[in-house]
């Protein structure tokens, strides 16, 4: 791939990833639907903080838009999805489908990073083992 091309396939992961965050995870909680509410009280938290997260979320993803703060924002976004994996582990949720899916997600999310930024190829570059 061109470096144009990398740059837009970045884009596209960029977008995806923020459109899944606020659809199905901003949305829901800004919106005080029962959905939200029911996730965070499977997990042992108080419903009071669904608020308070989907801002965190609707911040964090918001400066990952942005180039300057892109990096920023992501590195906010995997603090807050690692703390929503030990939750998950702490509750004993199921590994693929639930526990791992920050997983899953922060590597979509850091994909698109990492296509978009040439200084992030350039600190983590993918490479061959030449013998």
């Amino acid at each position: 791939m061109n470096q144009k091309q990398m740059t837009l396939a970045g884009w596209v992961l960029t977008g995806l990833f923020a459109l899944f965050m606020l659809g199905a995870s901003i949305a829901p909680k800004l919106l005080g639907m029962e959905v939200a509410a029911a996730s965070l009280r499977d997990l042992g938290w108080p419903t009071g903080y669904v608020t308070l997260i989907g801002w965190l979320e609707l911040v964090f993803v918001l400066l990952y838009l942005v180039p300057r703060t892109a990096v920023l924002g992501a590195v906010l976004m995997t603090a807050l999805i690692g703390g929503a994996m030990a939750a998950h582990i702490r509750v004993g949720s199921p590994l693929f489908s639930h526990t791992l899916f920050g997983i899953y997600l922060s590597l979509f999310m850091w994909g698109g990073l990492w296509l978009r930024m040439p200084g992030l190829r350039a600190v983590f570059p993918i490479t061959s083992q030449k013998d």
